[in-house]
């Protein structure tokens, strides 16, 4: 007759692996979240036809450790304490942005932004002379960047708030992963 023993000792070993397991997963994602990538929902049409509202985007919180945006990135920064905004980065320090006859200028030459080729044509369509109205010279200060949505009449944005300071700026908007039939690059 065999005698079967029975250890507790290996439950407990396997209750504090998944304790452990459990805990440092907890760990990697608030340090994922906190350092390197977050979601972010779309508020508004003021980036349409790029980015839709309630579309969910992944942000890249990391990448402006390694340097500062340039023109064409889309990204979130803290407009007001309690709200986040997300807009297209038109011209960085040091730079002169205007708008004349419906002609983005950066430093004198013109900017080409096929992303509104839509947006233009609708506009003629329903009358509108110019998409984005003219505005005069606006020099960048140092660590600040001049940000304007894709939906030039319906967007809140340096051409109303000035130039948003760079350590405001979240980081770099990267895809969109819902609705799940819309996940693309946002670039």
């Amino acid at each position: 007759m065999s005698e079967e023993v029975t250890s507790t000792r290996p439950k407990k070993n396997e209750l504090w692996e998944w304790i452990r397991a459990l805990v440092i997963a907890i760990i990697l994602a608030f340090l994922i979240r906190t350092f390197l990538f977050a979601p972010f929902i779309v508020e508004g049409e003021s980036m349409e036809t790029t980015l839709h509202n309630n579309e969910k985007l992944v942000v890249n919180k990391a990448i402006y450790y390694l340097g500062d945006p340039k023109p064409g990135d889309i990204i979130v920064f803290h407009a007001e304490k309690t709200r986040d905004y997300i807009k297209r980065v038109i011209a960085v320090a040091g730079d002169t942005v205007e708008v004349k006859n419906d002609q983005l200028l950066v430093n004198g030459k013109v900017v080409e932004e096929p992303y509104l080729a839509q947006h233009k044509e609708e506009a003629k369509k329903q009358g509108e002379p110019f998409f984005t109205n003219d505005f005069p010279p606006v020099i960048i200060p140092a660590d600040h960047i001049f940000v304007m949505g894709d939906n030039r009449l319906n967007s809140h944005d340096s051409r109303a708030i000035g130039p948003v300071a760079i350590s405001t700026v979240v980081g770099r908007a990267e895809f969109t992963f819902w609705p799940v039939a819309d996940i693309r690059m946002t670039r």
